[in-house]
């Protein structure tokens, strides 16, 4: 359940980690942790993207990345802060993983930073869509199924469910999805990949878009429609009950690819509703 306005500022005052902020150069912080944003020019109420990080990256960085191309559309750019599991070497993260122990509720930190956004930065709560890259793809994933209501639409990049995959069954409700991936992907292949001796045992993205066609009530398991236009190729499901669904391939690695911001957009724009 999204928290409301009042309620944020009821916290806002309560706490004094609901604080004001400006810029990518100063983190906000909020209880559970901090993050970054980047507005456009204007007046508020903004659309806005919340972008998760890949493991060891920063907020900040997604802020820096998107904000250009984002800001240019009316958008504002939010880049939440992972934390650091202990004794992981792979610096700032994501509890997503069902198998292992969560560092943080992470939907009710991203629920606090929307929150603060909207009280303290003018940005439209019912105007957002999470993205997310490589382990911050998968993190998406795994929010979109638990609580699909957070956002308006996830937009996953290299990134998706792991194995064990949920159930086909297992998602929460309808949602709209745009999964983006590098044909080369090396490092989140396609099919997945198995590491440490099996103790990590990424996903088949072919699965995770089985997992969505399920809980959108997609008619069809192949695509209703598949173009090639420009940089990607996208398989479209239209003959869902619900949700709106799409897969986009480009021919490149692990990588946030080029015009993904403006290809998300008018994705996120045209969805109906």
């Amino acid at each position: 359940m999204r928290v409301s306005l009042t309620a944020a500022a009821l916290l806002a005052s309560a706490s004094p980690g609901w604080a004001a902020c400006a810029g990518v150069e100063g983190a906000c912080e909020v209880p559970m942790g901090d993050y970054h944003i980047a507005l456009p020019e204007g007046d508020g109420p903004y659309p806005a993207v919340m972008m998760l990080h890949g493991a060891g990256g920063r907020g900040e960085g997604m802020v820096n990345m998107l904000a250009d191309a984002m800001t240019a559309r009316g958008y504002a750019v939010i880049g939440p802060q992972g934390l650091q599991r202990e004794g992981s070497r792979f610096g700032s993260t994501w509890s997503f993983h069902p198998e292992f122990a969560p560092v943080r509720d992470e939907a009710a930190f991203f629920e606090e930073v929307l929150s603060h956004a909207a009280e303290v930065h003018g940005i439209d709560r019912d105007a957002v869509m999470i993205g997310g890259f490589s382990i911050g793809g998968s993190m998406v994933s795994y929010l979109a199924c638990a609580d699909p209501g957070i956002a308006r639409a996830y937009a996953p990049v290299a990134g998706a469910f792991w194995r064990p995959h949920p159930a086909l069954d297992g998602c929460e409700g309808p949602v709209d999805v745009l999964h983006t991936h590098g044909w080369a992907d090396g490092t989140v292949p396609i099919e997945g990949r198995v590491f440490r001796d099996g103790a990590v045992r990424q996903g088949d993205v072919f699965a995770s878009m089985e997992i969505w066609r399920e809980t959108n009530g997609c008619a069809r398991s192949a695509p209703d429609e598949i173009t090639n236009e420009g940089h990607y190729w996208h398989r479209i499901w239209s003959s869902c009950a619900a949700g709106s669904l799409q897969f986009a391939l480009f021919p490149g690695g692990h990588a946030v690819p080029r015009g993904w911001a403006d290809m998300a957009l008018d994705w996120f724009e045209g969805l109906e509703g």
